[in-house]
C-alpha cells in the first residue's frame, strides 16, 4: 500500500479543481494547469480533496498510485505558491543578464549563450552571478534550471560553471609537481 497515495489531496480555498475521467484541472491565483492520469489510476472528488485510487491490484498500478498523487499535489501547490529553482554561477568573468525575452550568459566561450525565455517561466537575474527561474509547473521549471546548468556544468578542478543553489562539488585535488 502507497503511505503517500492513500492521502486525499488537499484543495485549499480560491482554488477550483475538477476532475473529468483520467484528466485533473486545477486553476488557481497563479494560473491553470491540467494532467492526464495513467490508466491504472482512478481520480474522485471528495470532500474538500481529490482522491486517488489504482484500479486493480497489479505491481505497475501500485508503483503509479503514489506518483500521481505527487503530481496532483505538484498542481496544486503550483497554482497556489509556485515553484522557483535558483542557479550560481562560478568562474572570472561569468555572468548572466536578462534581455526582454532571452537571457544571455557568458561563461567563458567565444560567444555568448542566448537562451529564449519558454511560455510560462519567469527568469531573473538579480546579480550577475545569480539566475532565479520561477514558475507554476515544477516539472518546467526544473527542465529549464537543468538545462542552464547543462551549458556549463561545474568541474571538480577549480568549481567554475553554473551550479544549483547549495549543491555540493566534490573538488579533485589537481597535478602534483
Amino acid at each position: 500500500m502507497s503511505r503517500i497515495g492513500k492521502k486525499a489531496v488537499p484543495i485549499p480555498s480560491g482554488v477550483t479543481a475538477n476532475v473529468e475521467g483520467q484528466t485533473v484541472k486545477i486553476k488557481g491565483p497563479k494560473g491553470a494547469l491540467q494532467l492526464v492520469l495513467h490508466g491504472d489510476i482512478a481520480a474522485k472528488m471528495e470532500q474538500g480533496g481529490i482522491k486517488l485510487d489504482p484500479r486493480d491490484e497489479t505491481k505497475r498500478a501500485r508503483s503509479q498510485w503514489g506518483t500521481a498523487r505527487t503530481l496532483v499535489n505538484n498542481l496544486v501547490t503550483g497554482v497556489t505558491k509556485g515553484f522557483e529553482r535558483k542557479l550560481e554561477i562560478t568562474g572570472v568573468g561569468f555572468r548572466a543578464a536578462v534581455q526582454g525575452k532571452n537571457l544571455q550568459l557568458q561563461l567563458g566561450y567565444s560567444h555568448d549563450v542566448v537562451y529564449p525565455i519558454p511560455e510560462g517561466i519567469a527568469i531573473v537575474a538579480p546579480k550577475p552571478t545569480e539566475i532565479v527561474i520561477t514558475g507554476i509547473d515544477k516539472q518546467k521549471v526544473g527542465q529549464v534550471a537543468a538545462e542552464l546548468r547543462d551549458f556549463r556544468p561545474p568541474e571538480p578542478y577549480k568549481g567554475k560553471g553554473v551550479r544549483y543553489a547549495g549543491e555540493y562539488i566534490f573538488r579533485k585535488e589537481g597535478k602534483k609537481k
